[in-house]
């Protein structure tokens, strides 16, 4: 299923298309940054991290426990996308185009779509951003400008959903990265049971701020 700009026949991609879509297991992607097409995705196999999985090596919990950078959430979206949407930064290319980006910035500001962001002093260093429905959190992209400072924003993000009564992390596919953080593959059908689950919650995403 693809959405093509020119094409008036085709649903209109909006926000809440995005936010059902997801409910149903589907997400939707790019080819690359430049195309500006969107195809929808719903692996055989999905990529999640269990929360209380999330596997920390001595080294991260070093850095975790001495590392002077500050974590702030939902302070700055658009940095945060355009800092996943760089080739290089965590991947040799990118699938997020401006469409993407404009959507998820919508989601942002109706409270769905969410950030953890790392600085060294006032400069974003790393981050991530994902969408939050009920008790899943959809894990979308990662960036880091200095060393492990993805790493950092997922640790707290795996806090931070724990905190807040969630009981999914969905990575959507799992990288030798995501993998080495305990990242585990499972059916789409186990994958299914695991969302309805989780939507059913009322989770909170500020509730480590209280």
């Amino acid at each position: 299923m693809t959405r093509k700009s020119d094409d008036p026949f085709d649903i209109e991609l909006t926000p809440e298309l995005i936010l059902r879509a997801y409910q149903a297991g589907i997400f939707p992607m790019s080819e690359s940054a430049d195309d500006p097409d969107i195809f929808w995705v719903s692996p055989q196999m999905r990529g999640v991290i269990p929360l209380n999985g999330f596997r920390i090596s001595k080294s991260l919990a070093k850095t975790l426990r001495r590392h002077t950078f500050s974590i702030r959430v939902d302070q700055d979206f658009l940095g945060t996308i355009e800092g996943c949407a760089t080739a290089g930064s965590e991947r040799e290319s990118t699938w997020i185009n401006t469409t993407i980006i404009d959507l998820y910035g919508q989601l942002f500001e109706m409270g769905y779509c969410h950030t953890v962001e790392i600085y060294d002093g006032e400069r974003l260093v790393g981050g991530l951003y994902g969408l939050a429905i009920g008790g899943a959190f959809f894990g979308e992209s990662m960036f880091h400008r200095v060393t492990d400072a993805s790493k950092i924003a997922l640790a707290h993000l795996v806090d931070r959903l724990n905190a807040g009564g969630y009981a999914l992390l969905d990575t959507q596919f799992i990288t030798p990265h995501l993998a080495s953080l305990g990242a585990i593959e499972i059916p789409r059908a186990i994958y299914e049971v695991r969302l309805a689950g989780a939507l059913a919650l009322q989770a909170d995403f500020y509730a480590w701020d209280r």
